[in-house]
């Protein structure tokens, strides 16, 4: 019989189990954080009907979908948890309460080109508040406030909110004459990765005036504070309602920010930020830690004004962000920025002396039941042996048990990074461990 070469396919991650302690330990803190601000879980298939998948069209969404077919019926991988929340909601609308506030950790799966830290099958963590017809602006800054406690917590203190309002731009597009909104964001969107003599090529040859660029290049390269560049928008005195009402919005949501808890130095309102995705119309978000900028946004969303179109006919806007935790957790991972302590889950292993194994598993189970996470060596051999097996597992305490442990109903507790040892009794442990 041959034998198979174990592997796995390209674009998925898979973990030692102490590489595994940590990035479960970024997933807990995130949704402990959802929960504390008071988001309900929730969790849809990871396939869906793939016209449920595909109801925005075709484009590079359906190059990058899995599709699967079971007699009749196509279906497709999730490749991200917006389009399912959509369906969700329009499907169990009359059974939700308004405004919905929802968490999603979930894996999702694109079929993207393989490439170092990129991810085929990936962990997204989405946090949402949907509207029924409306949904206060002051949404718009607890959104992000959650996301940043969650940055807090895991030590990446100095990021940066790049913070944006679409319509100020739409309206600004308004003005100048440029009709094609859409384009126009999209063009800008690639500015970072084509530069700006290409952008100003694209707008060109899609007709708009070099007069008119030149005034939108002026606009979203102009630095400042966040308090000039908000003076610099209101100076302008753009006559135009979109704008207004985006610069409105824009020092609304920049101020309540703050007022939620994200310190000053953590925003950046940012002109030329518009997140390329057609579904964002008014506060826009993409986060970035300043001199690893080349990790690119690890979390970024906005405002959009109609969730679930495709799917109903009710009025849904919603504010959501999200982190893609599979990638995150590579990056910082690379560039040594993960500041979570390895701490052992197993708080200590029990070493039987060969004809005391009933013993241990005694000890086990009454520690067990004090919710006590421990584990008992049973496969014999040399006592260093055994301690070599609870070192390399970073266990913190070793119980042993032998003929005089057993005659006096004490046990050896030995402390693994100080070498100290002392004889205890059970309800030592049970109050210690």
């Amino acid at each position: 019989m041959s034998i198979i070469q174990p592997s796995i396919l390209p674009g998925m991650m898979e973990l030692l189990p102490e590489e595994q302690v940590i990035f479960d330990k970024m997933k807990n803190i995130i949704e402990e954080t959802f929960k504390k601000y008071a988001f309900f879980p929730i969790d849809t298939p990871v396939m869906e009907k793939l016209e449920i998948l595909l109801a925005k069209g075709g484009g590079e969404t359906s190059k990058q979908v899995y599709t699967l077919k079971k007699g009749d019926t196509e279906m497709g991988l999730r490749f991200d948890l917006t389009v399912p929340l959509a369906r969700y909601v329009a499907q169990k609308f009359s059974d939700l309460n308004f405004p919905f506030r929802r968490y999603h950790i979930g894996k999702v799966y694109r079929g993207e080109r393989n490439q170092r830290g990129r991810y085929r099958e990936f962990y997204q963590c989405d946090v949402d508040i949907i509207g029924n017809n409306s949904l206060s602006i002051y949404n718009d800054a607890e959104i992000p406030a959650v996301m940043a406690e969650i940055f807090y917590k895991l030590g990446l203190d100095n990021f940066k909110y790049l913070f944006n309002n679409r319509k100020i731009l739409n309206g600004l597009f308004e003005s100048l004459g440029i009709n094609d909104f859409v384009y126009a964001l999209r063009t800008i969107d690639k500015l970072e990765k084509i530069g700006l003599d290409n952008v100003k090529k694209e707008l060109i040859e899609h007709g708009v005036s070099v007069e008119s660029i030149n005034k939108l290049v002026n606009f979203i390269y102009f630095k400042g504070t966040n308090s000039e560049i908000l003076d610099y928008l209101k100076s302008l005195n753009i006559d135009n309602e979109l704008y207004k009402e985006g610069l409105e919005e824009l020092e609304l949501v920049y101020k309540n920010m703050m007022s939620f808890g994200i310190y000053e130095e953590n925003i950046e309102i940012k002109l030329s930020i518009t997140r390329g995705l057609d579904y964002y119309t008014g506060s826009v978000y993409e986060t970035i830690i300043p001199e690893y900028e080349n990790l690119g946004s690890i979390c970024s969303g906005g405002r959009y004004d109609d969730l679930a179109g495709n799917y109903t006919k009710q009025k849904l806007p919603g504010v959501g962000l999200s982190i893609g935790l599979t990638r995150l957790y590579y990056q910082l991972k690379e560039a040594n920025l993960i500041k979570l302590k390895d701490e052992a889950p197993i708080k200590a292993i029990i070493l039987p002396m060969k004809g005391y194994e009933s013993n241990a598993v005694e000890l086990l189970t009454e520690l067990r039941k004090n919710d006590k996470i421990v584990q008992a060596y049973m496969e014999g051999g040399k006592l260093k042996k055994q301690f070599n097996y609870a070192d390399k597992l970073n266990i913190p305490n070793v119980i042993v048990i032998g003929e005089d442990e057993a005659k006096n109903n004490v046990y050896t507790l030995r402390d693994m990074k100080t070498g100290e040892q002392k004889s205890v009794d059970l309800n030592y442990l049970i109050e210690n461990l």
